[in-house]
């Protein structure tokens, strides 16, 4: 993997290769372009609540969870989501990314961002459900977005990497017990985005 540079911080920095990888064109065009006009046709798009500031407020994008029986997704506000059966587009995905980097997933979760006001807010996928060092391999189709990171104890050390459409972006490592991760709000116009991250999830 080519070193890794996080741009839009006031120093150049490269975030360590146990933490990340990333393949701008993973995807090539005709494939990102093709998977994302069928994404947006055929899935089954649900508009999730969540708690925040101990008010139920609707997430502002949509999301879809497929994967195997018995393997649900739930957010941190343990909100659950119905599980999907594999298409033979994910499903022949999720096994390319398999085959390719040595990982095993076994659900995926597909956010909608659908103008440039969806966004999802600083966090870390850090459930029990997910292991101790948990793979999340992600894929970006259509609109480029800003993926920011920060230091969960020090939030002025803050950078971004734009994901544009095809890429692939693998978090790993100790990334979800000192990072936290965010799509911003944008005030610049946009079209929409789908974010498709594979994951293990270990309930049953």
């Amino acid at each position: 993997m080519s070193q890794l540079s996080l741009f839009n911080a006031e120093e150049f920095y490269e975030f360590p290769k146990d933490l990340l990888e990333y393949r701008e064109h993973f995807l090539s065009a005709e494939e990102a372009d093709t998977l994302k006009a069928l994404l947006l046709e055929n899935t089954p798009w649900e508009q999730r609540t969540q708690k925040m500031y101990d008010k139920m407020v609707l997430t502002p994008r949509l999301t879809a969870w497929y994967g195997d029986d018995k393997k649900s997704y739930q957010s941190a506000d343990s909100n659950s989501s119905k599980t999907n059966s594999w298409t033979p587009e994910l499903l022949s995905l999720k096994e390319r990314i398999e085959n390719e980097f040595g990982y095993r997933f076994n659900g995926v979760l597909l956010n909608l961002y659908r103008d440039n006001n969806d966004s999802v807010a600083w966090h870390r996928d850090k459930e029990s459900r997910y292991g101790k060092r948990p793979v999340i391999a992600s894929i970006s189709l259509g609109q480029t977005r800003n993926f920011d990171f920060r230091k969960k104890d020090h939030h002025q050390s803050k950078y971004s990497l734009p994901l544009p459409h095809g890429s692939l972006l693998i978090m790993k490592g100790d990334l979800q017990e000192n990072w936290e991760h965010r799509i911003a709000k944008s005030a610049t116009p946009m079209k929409e985005r789908i974010n498709l991250t594979f994951r293990l999830i270990n309930n049953i």
